[in-house]
């Protein structure tokens, strides 16, 4: 039987949501506690690979057992087990082939940039504290709608075998002494997001222009996109999947 976690996570003390060799990470942590308390060796596979540093409000993951589980129980002494800075919501059954990274139609990330000092906020979002043109930054969401290579914003050398995504909504969100950019697409490349907000950055800076983003997504060259932002800023924050999946 396959079952489907949902969790949350900040991400500051670990290196990123997959297992890492000689670093600790997410997914390291819950299958410890799993296989714990179900008393075997339990794999799980996550919605995605969330770099160091990057948080998670919402995400999801799957594992098998051969006999059936209280999910209720079974989340109640997870969240006992676990650390502090992850929680599990919830666990469902689902079908045998469901599959938390490959079924997932759609996910959506915020960046948070403060132009502020904030003594609460300096773990969790990027101080940039210059004036940025927030109207050119959402005209220059309007042009990542327009395309869907975006291999200008990957990072080099990763074994995706397509650089296509279908971004469904960009926006920046002026909420006083923070932005927040929101981006929904189908899937992300490896530092997508985090490329494009610094890419954004310098067009709310002046030092790109909107029409220049053109040329830059077209170069499918991430030397032309801009630098890449802090990953304390990032937080992955749905994931959507078809209903046909839950048992």
């Amino acid at each position: 039987m396959r079952y489907f976690i949902e969790l949350s996570y900040n991400g500051k003390a670990y290196h990123g949501w997959q297992n890492q060799p000689n670093a600790i990470s997410v997914q390291e942590v819950i299958e410890k506690a799993l296989s714990t308390l179900l008393q075997q060796k339990t794999d799980i596979v996550g919605a995605g690979r969330t770099d160091a540093g990057v948080h998670a409000s919402q995400m999801f993951a799957h594992f098998d057992s051969e006999i059936e589980l209280n999910t209720q129980d079974l989340t109640y002494k997870l969240n006992s087990f676990l650390p502090k800075d992850v929680a599990i919501h919830n666990m469902f059954l689902v079908t045998n082939d469901a599959h938390a990274r490959f079924d997932a139609t759609e996910r959506t990330y915020h960046y948070k940039v403060s132009n502020r000092k904030n003594v609460f906020t300096f773990d969790y979002a990027y101080l940039l504290q210059l004036p940025l043109d927030v109207e050119k930054m959402n005209a220059a969401c309007d042009v990542l709608l327009q395309y869907k290579d975006f291999q200008c914003f990957s990072k080099t050398n990763t074994d995706v075998k397509t650089y296509n995504c279908i971004i469904k909504h960009a926006q920046w969100i002026n909420d006083g002494g923070e932005l927040t950019f929101v981006i929904t697409a189908d899937r992300f490349l490896r530092n997508m997001v985090r490329a494009i907000v610094g890419t954004m950055v310098n067009i709310g800076l002046g030092k790109t222009t909107v029409e220049e983003l053109h040329d830059i997504i077209k170069s499918k060259n991430r030397s032309e996109a801009g630098f890449s932002v802090p990953a304390h800023g990032l937080y992955l924050t749905e994931v959507k999947y078809p209903d046909t999946i839950k048992k």
